[in-house]
């Protein structure tokens, strides 16, 4: 049997004053260092044994796997970064409150904005700092590349060339991947791998800094896909996620 483990990082500062974050960079809260050392102290109880790890290019995403490898005494192995692993682009919401947003567009057109799959919030202007093309991360990335904004079937297409042609290959000769991303980006590879509808990825969510298992038979076909950890647990963090744009 081979996995792939999917890991949203750890609650970000942002995660915690409940702001849209996207591309921008910023570290985890005390409370989202301690979720990335949970999940390393859950995988080490599965006593999985890791080919490889994959992360984008943002801090968050990079410290919440530094800190599962040190759980897991496995800081040792080859990491591979790549901006296609990057959250989604929120456009002008980066920075803004997802209950203030809800308030002033309407929480139905913010939830399409944040989960609707061809939806994407207003964009950035070219000037604007927040823009990747001022990032020196991505100075390599052509800037055709570079979004203002994305949809999720954006972030899908993104995303989708690293999975196919980097990450899912090596199951063939490897047993067992990590991939520690975004909450946006994860759930394009889960739409990718379950063949979600739009409409069933509208209702998924992914919370912070829990393992989520894909098996695979030695065919490489899903076999089963579930949460490490309490099942009660989980589904309390998935409706907190969903009821982010919520009015407090």
């Amino acid at each position: 049997m081979k996995k792939i483990i999917l890991l949203r990082h750890g609650q970000s500062t942002w995660n915690q004053e409940n702001r849209f974050t996207g591309w921008t960079d910023v570290p985890l809260s005390k409370q989202g260092q301690q979720e990335a050392r949970q999940a390393g102290q859950m995988l080490k109880e599965q006593g999985l044994v890791f080919n490889r790890a994959f992360t984008s290019y943002l801090s968050r995403a990079i410290q919440t796997l530094n800190l599962v490898l040190q759980e897991i005494n496995q800081d040792w192995i080859d990491v591979h970064k790549s901006w296609r692993l990057n959250e989604k682009h929120y456009g002008i919401l980066q920075g803004l409150n997802k209950t203030e947003t809800a308030e002033k567009y309407g929480k139905e057109l913010v939830k399409q904005w944040r989960r609707g799959y061809d939806s994407a919030p207003p964009a950035l202007e070219p000037n604007d700092n927040r823009n990747p093309f001022f990032d020196v991360r991505y100075q390599d990335v052509p800037l055709a590349y570079l979004p203002r904004t994305e949809s999720l079937k954006d972030t899908v297409e993104r995303i989708l060339p690293y999975w196919q042609e980097r990450i899912f290959p090596l199951l063939e000769r490897e047993q067992n991947l990590l991939v520690v991303a975004h909450g946006n980006s994860l759930r394009a590879i889960i739409k990718h791998v379950k063949n979600l509808s739009e409409e069933e990825l509208l209702e998924l969510n992914l919370p912070t800094g829990i393992p989520y298992v894909l098996e695979f038979d030695n065919t490489l076909y899903l076999t089963r896909d579930y949460f490490l950890g309490d099942l009660k647990e989980v589904q309390k963090r998935m409706d907190a996620v969903a009821r982010q744009a919520d009015k407090q």
